[in-house]
């Protein structure tokens, strides 16, 4: 019996030449433009730009682009990491919101610097963004909603579809793709706790699992193995970072029905906490034709997340702002 991360590795070798519907390339270009808009909007910003000077000495040699820095150059690692960091700073970046997760900017990363460095082209790129968003998503559903007690599935999940789309790219074997995911697994980190202050450590998840995620592909291609049953393994993934797992739900509908359609993207540059407040804001604003001097007190009803992560008060940076549902809905009206 074929272990989880050997399925997902078929389809990844089957999504690579089988027919894809124009609903699914539609979406996943939109996924690719959102992630420049994104990237574009944080490029300017640290951690993005203090990552170019730490990472100074690997700047200048490889084939990819760093987008948060014009004209340079860098291996897929370094490409991956800095650009993912910089389309994750300022909350524009998309969301699949079954798995609590930002996709494209670990996959799009990871994939685009992949792509370059080995001069794929755009049918071939577009592939590898599909593999990543489907193998990755399918396991953030798999493990939520107890994964994202602690985990901040970006850093964790993100490191899937980095490793997923880097291997299409590199057009390895099912064999080579599964060794992938498996390092890829153990590669995985992000915690919640990292972002509940004024850091820089929520982008750098996003950059790490896409550096991660490369590694493990570029490992695989040379030849370096994982343990295949890393995810359900009776001290894997599932165990560790998770509770109750059914893994049916990581391979359910491969190549059937694509999570990419399913992709949010964002009209608010902000956590995707505060969206329901806002747009419930705007609408009852719409609909009665009050103006913000005319509101004495706004009274919001959320979810635990919803005030975990963004009840926050005494704004004083950009950061606070965007994990703010008070400041967010404030500024709405």
């Amino acid at each position: 019996m074929k272990h989880i991360v050997e399925l997902l590795a078929d389809y990844a070798v089957r999504e690579q030449t089988a027919p894809l519907p124009d609903a699914v390339r539609h979406h996943a270009r939109r996924a690719v433009i959102d992630w420049f808009a994104a990237l574009i909007a944080g490029s300017a910003s640290p951690p993005a730009t203090l990552l170019l000077d730490a990472l100074a000495d690997e700047i200048g040699h490889g084939r990819a682009t760093l987008y948060c820095g014009v004209g340079l150059k860098a291996p897929v690692r370094t490409a991956a990491l800095v650009n993912a960091a910089g389309s994750h700073i300022v909350e524009f970046d998309d969301i699949f919101r079954d798995a609590a997760y930002h996709p494209g900017s670990p996959t799009i990363a990871a994939a685009l610097a992949a792509a370059q460095s080995v001069g794929a082209d755009g049918e071939a790129f577009l592939r590898a963004v599909i593999v990543g968003y489907e193998i990755s998503t399918r396991i953030g559903v798999a493990v939520q909603p107890a994964h994202y007690r602690y985990w901040h599935t970006t850093g964790t999940i993100g490191t899937f579809g980095a490793a997923a789309a880097v291997a299409t790219i590199l057009k390895l074997d099912a064999t080579r793709i599964a060794h992938a995911l498996a390092n890829a697994t153990t590669f995985a980190a992000g915690l919640q706790q990292a972002y509940l202050s004024e850091a820089m450590s929520k982008p750098m998840h996003a950059g790490h699992a896409a550096e991660a995620g490369a590694l493990a592909a570029l490992g695989a291609a040379k030849g370096i193995t994982g343990s295949l049953d890393i995810l359900e393994g009776k001290i894997g993934f599932g165990v560790a970072m998770s509770r109750d797992v059914d893994w049916k739900v990581a391979t359910a509908g491969l190549g059937e029905s694509y999570n990419v359609t399913a992709v949010t993207f964002k009209n608010h540059g902000a956590c995707g906490h505060t969206f329901a407040p806002i747009d419930g804001t705007l609408a009852l604003q719409k609909q009665h034709g009050f103006a913000a001097g005319d509101v004495e007190r706004v009274t919001i009803a959320t979810y635990k997340p919803g005030v975990d992560i963004t009840n926050r008060h005494g704004i004083e940076t950009a950061f606070d702002a965007r994990f703010s549902t008070p400041f967010t809905v404030a500024t709405a009206l």
